[in-house]
């Protein structure tokens, strides 16, 4: 049963704020990333990415679409997808992230010039998009399936959010209340009884209630959600599954079609079902999630199994080679399961957290910032090209990371994502904090009897100790929960005590007092489920957190990673790197690739090579890659 909270979420700096379930998060104001694994990436996105983003978006003029449609000319002009208009409003949710992070003044007036620009074209009733509405352009609504409108309103809502829970009520504030109240009027009931194709103004609606209280959000955002699954959008070649649109939510077992669609609307389920005591609603998308983690996730965490319509494929259809695992299908995990843990207190879904963000988020950016995968595949069979630095690459070509693309959502949604990272680390409950993500950082917050203060320290994923020093403790009884994750369960040790099960809980500890999580950070050897057809057969290893993977650039001149099988079904540490025995394959090349079984094919040299983490592939050139490895 949905339960009220009953700490205070008032002025918390956070992406998701609740205001029902059973744990609160910790927002920006209260938890700072020190350093470390993350520590470094926000560095990174803060002094390259996110100029980066800004530099390309008026390089290929779609900041410069909303200039046109101020000055009247933008149907002849315009350039960029339908759905251009929404990268620009997550680059600003980005900047608002970042300068509630650190207050920079550089993008504290970038944010006021974009939202001075967007209001310039904002229509008298709160319509806004440079794509429709105006003369020489298609009509507003006019193609609720593909025009995105509402899709871009969510991104634009979401970066006014992050602005009110900054302490900022400014020009892209009232921009976003305007086209809210717009949408309200439009699409209310009374008004155009459909969706948009694609999810995503749903969980903003809910969040523009919670930092509002304007019940009308609400309603509309339950108004979306009631309607999806009924048939309201046409059907298309993918089936009305694309657009989630065949079943309705409470009665769909899977997420299904369009992996980003559907996850960005779980998450809005999720927060529409806490806000209106819906255990039915949450239910179901709890069960959803959970069904789609087992049975249509890869190994990395990430999503989607299919080029054509960037889809989830049915279940156990996960083929390696051809995994899609979109960066923003990532992203929208991480969302989906930081909110059900804050709903549910079940602090496991910080381990899909981890694995998205470790293995999915994490891999997208090249190490300076400046280019990008927007799909994660899990087997790369031909080394791919070197992306011009100066040029625009198609989104699903078989490149190194690129610096823009067509279509580039993902690069902007890394930026929002690495600049609010904070706010996914910590939560608190009346009666204690729960940390979910281990991380370097200093966490302040009150509890019921009064303030705490921690500093963590950890090399972690590089080392499984995880220091966490009380600086300040409440005066009455308190709790410290850690999240430990699935891989360590069994083995984990709090202060060299045995943990039993998925939480390390220690109580009333005072100033000055610290504990000691230990976790064991041994390459694991990882098999598939046999239903998993495409990689039967093989093993994939891990440790902590970490995908690992084969790169041919760690091979002998000439061989590349379909060259080799594995000599034995395991993984040595040399100089804290794993390593594994192969075996060179002779490939018998005919004129037909099938014979009698049992003729097999010659079995050549051994070698031993060294696994990177799958986060850093192709960060050295041109590579063949494979996470799953056949046994030979």
């Amino acid at each position: 049963m949905i339960t009220i909270l009953s700490n205070d979420t008032h002025g918390v700096v956070a992406p998701a704020l609740p205001g029902a379930g059973v744990l609160r998060p910790l927002g920006l104001d209260e938890v700072t990333i020190t350093g470390g694994f993350w520590g470094e990436r926000q560095h990174v996105n803060a002094t390259a990415t996110i100029d980066h983003c800004d530099e390309w978006e008026q390089r290929v003029g779609w900041i410069d679409n909303f200039a046109a449609a101020a000055e009247g000319s933008v149907a002849a002009t315009r350039t960029g997808r339908e759905f251009s208009d929404s990268d620009v409003y997550k680059l600003v949710e980005a900047m608002a992230w970042e300068v509630a992070r650190t207050g920079d003044p550089h993008l504290e007036a970038r944010i006021q010039e974009l939202a001075q620009m967007f209001e310039r074209v904002q229509e008298p009733d709160g319509y806004l998009s440079t794509k429709y509405g105006r003369p020489g352009q298609a009509p507003r609504y006019s193609d609720l399936a593909w025009g995105h409108e509402l899709y871009c309103y969510g991104h634009l809502i979401q970066a006014a959010v992050a602005r009110l829970r900054s302490g900022h009520d400014d020009t892209l504030v009232r921009v976003a209340l305007r086209a809210a109240d717009h949408m309200c009027e439009a699409f209310g009931p009374d008004g155009i009884q459909s969706v948009c194709g694609h999810a995503e103004v749903e969980v903003a609606l809910v969040e523009l209630y919670r930092a509002t209280g304007v019940e009308r959000y609400l309603a509309l955002a339950k108004l979306f959600v009631e309607r999806r699954g009924t048939g309201t959008l046409p059907d298309i070649e993918f089936g009305r599954e694309y657009f989630q649109d065949d079943i309705p939510v409470r009665e769909a077992t899977v997420l299904r079609g369009h992996a980003v669609r559907a996850l960005y609307l779980t998450a809005g389920v999720v927060d529409l079902a806490l806000e209106t005591k819906d255990d039915e609603l949450l239910d179901a998308a709890r069960g959803q999630f959970a069904t789609t983690l087992a049975r249509r996730t890869y190994l990395t965490g990430g999503m989607g199994s299919h080029h054509q319509d960037e889809a989830y494929g049915d279940d156990f259809e996960l083929p390696p080679d051809r995994s899609y695992c979109e960066t923003c299908a990532g992203v929208g995990s991480v969302m989906v399961a930081w909110r059900l843990a804050l709903a549910t207190g079940d602090l496991s879904y910080g381990d899909v957290v981890e694995r998205a963000l470790y293995n999915v988020v994490a891999t997208s950016p090249a190490a300076d910032g400046r280019a990008f995968f927007y799909t994660n595949p899990l087997h790369k069979r031909v080394p791919g090209q070197e992306a011009e630095a100066d040029e625009v690459s198609p989104r699903a070509l078989s490149r190194l990371r690129a610096p823009w693309f067509e279509v580039s959502c993902c690069p902007t949604n890394v930026a929002r994502t690495f600049a609010s990272l904070a706010g996914y680390v910590a939560t608190a409950t009346d009666a204690g904090v729960q940390i979910h993500q281990l991380a370097p950082c200093s966490i302040q917050t009150r509890l019921s009897g009064g303030d705490v203060r921690l500093a963590v320290a950890t090399r972690y994923p590089d080392d499984g100790d995880v220091v966490v020093r009380v600086v300040e403790a409440p005066e009455g009884p308190w709790e410290l929960s850690l999240r430990v994750p699935s891989w360590a369960q069994g083995s984990a040790t709090l202060d060299g005590v045995p943990v039993p099960g998925a939480v390390a809980r220690v109580s009333d500890l005072r100033a000055g007092e610290e504990v000691r999580l230990s976790l064991p950070m041994r390459v694991r050897v990882t098999a598939p489920d046999q239903r998993i057809d495409a990689v039967r057969g093989c093993l994939a290893f891990e440790r902590g957190p970490l995908v690992l993977c084969l790169e041919s650039t760690d091979l002998p001149d000439g061989l590349e990673v379909d060259d080799v099988v594995l000599a034995e079904p395991t993984a040595h540490d040399v100089d804290g790197r794993a390593h594994v025995a192969l075996r060179r394959v002779e490939h018998d090349d005919r004129a037909w690739p099938y014979a009698e079984h049992g003729t097999g094919r010659a079995e050549g040299d051994t070698l031993t090579a060294a696994l990177v983490p799958y986060y850093s592939w192709a960060n050295r050139g041109p590579s063949t890659m494979r996470v799953w490895i056949p046994q030979g």
